[in-house]
């Protein structure tokens, strides 16, 4: 039989995991190229061949989402198939529309293509936009069952911006790990915070190869999910977090949506800043579409680093950066700190934004009293930095996980703004780990 050609899109994730674990060895279907979007600087790279195995000895390109028609016609492809996350579903159908107005089938590889089974015990923490409060639910959960006394490790949602060889399997014990890999700021607000609880975070390309690794040195894994992209491997728990900042994102968004509607656990987050409407709205949701999910309510307090730096002062806010760019949150845990520890201004970065930051505010239009913290590569880190020592201001609150003095060199204080998992009432995150622990013969 013919090879069938495919193209695939996506944003250096889970497009690179779907080729693994579904194309890569696959005799039936060549894949012709990957296509990027959402991160700086991605296409024009190579899928290396070390990585793309013995049917691909020149490797797979990596070209522009732009071009999809162009590459259907000139490489004849069979199929495109979608690959990334955090997007409207009429975003994934316009694309789907023309692929077949391009004269190509259109798919999407769901779990039981391509999730991974472990030997360990996985939880799954995933969510239904970027920004919920994943990851303060991951490092609860850490806490946890650390504090049970088990050997826990994360695995980390693929961020791979670099040599794609040298990040096959990433593992991050120390800051050093993090300086010796390179990685860019967003790298590192997922990375750090397990670090400074003493743990251990896996990443990279091939996660079937860093699942394995992992396996060796833990009694359970947690999947810490990127985006709102679904699991890489089958969990034996699986929690989601929903955003009652968001209502109705939980129904709108790819995978959200798969998400939400798959859970053993709903947690709703930030019930102390969201108003009472929409977090009906969310219960609502789960009335529709998963009645039989468990539900914690949980808030999102914030911890201030000298919080008597802000008040009375100008100030310039940044802000995790996926949470505002395509998570398209307006304002973050910093712009909330600013105000209820009374800054006297924060003021507009824009005017001092220089080289890809001024792109970043052309392309996400909705963001305006807050500098998102890019930083997908060294010269792009020189630019926020850059973009922060231009701005006239007295301070800086940052809402993003990392210490940005590490990254950056400023000319003014830097006030930290950390958000933790605080759940309201019973069920919590302690009684669902006591079962599942019990249930998996680990308490």
């Amino acid at each position: 039989m013919e090879k069938r050609k495919v193209l695939i899109l996506g944003a250096a994730g889970r497009d690179f995991h779907n080729f693994n674990v579904f194309f890569r060895n696959n005799p039936n279907y060549e894949v012709v190229a990957f296509t990027a979007t959402q991160i700086p600087d991605i296409e024009g790279r190579v899928y290396p061949p070390e990585l793309a195995g013995d049917l691909y000895p020149d490797g797979i390109p990596i070209l522009a989402e732009d071009d999809m028609e162009k590459i259907i016609k000139e490489k004849g492809v069979d199929i495109v198939v979608f690959a990334y996350s955090d997007v409207p579903h009429e975003h994934v159908m316009d694309l789907a529309s023309r692929a077949h107005a391009a004269g190509a089938d259109f798919w999407l590889l769901g779990p039981e293509s391509t999730m991974l089974k472990s030997s360990k015990p996985v939880i799954a923490v995933t969510a239904v936009r970027t920004g919920s409060g994943k990851s303060q639910t991951s490092r609860k959960i850490f806490k946890l069952l650390r504090e049970k006394g088990l050997k826990v490790v994360s695995i980390r949602h693929p961020m791979p911006y670099g040599d794609l060889v040298k990040q096959r399997v990433q593992r991050f014990a120390s800051y050093e790990d993090l300086d010796k890999n390179e990685c860019t700021i967003e790298e590192r607000e997922e990375y750090e915070p397990y670090i400074d609880m003493g743990g251990v975070v896996y990443a990279g390309v091939d996660y079937e190869a860093i699942l394995r690794e992992a396996e060796k040195e833990a009694d359970v894994i947690i999947w810490d999910g990127g985006n709102n992209d679904f699991p890489f491997y089958k969990p034996d728990l699986w929690i989601v977090v929903a955003d009652p900042h968001r209502p109705g994102h939980e129904m709108k968004y790819h995978p959200g949506e798969t998400n939400f509607r798959a859970a053993d656990v709903i947690i709703i987050n930030k019930m102390d800043t969201a108003n009472r409407d929409d977090i009906q709205e969310i219960y609502n949701s789960i009335e529709k579409a998963n009645p039989n999910a468990i539900v914690i309510e949980a808030a999102s307090p914030l911890f201030v680093d000298k919080p008597e730096l802000i008040k009375g002062k100008k100030v310039l806010v940044v802000e995790d950066g996926p949470t505002l760019t395509h998570g398209g949150m307006r304002y973050g845990a910093g712009y909330v700190a600013a105000k209820k520890f009374g800054a006297k201004e924060i003021i507009d970065p824009r005017p001092y934004a220089v080289g890809s930051i001024v792109d970043t505010y052309k392309k996400y239009t909705h963001l305006h009293v807050i500098l998102p913290a890019m930083g997908y590569g060294e010269k792009q880190m020189k630019e926020l930095e850059e973009t922060i020592n231009n701005a006239d201001a007295d301070v800086v609150v940052s809402g993003t996980p990392i210490d940005l003095n590490r990254v950056v060199k400023v000319n003014k204080p830097i006030v930290r703004v950390r958000y933790e998992l605080d759940e309201i009432g019973k069920p919590d995150l302690e009684d669902i780990l006591n079962d599942f622990l019990k249930k998996h013969n680990l308490s």
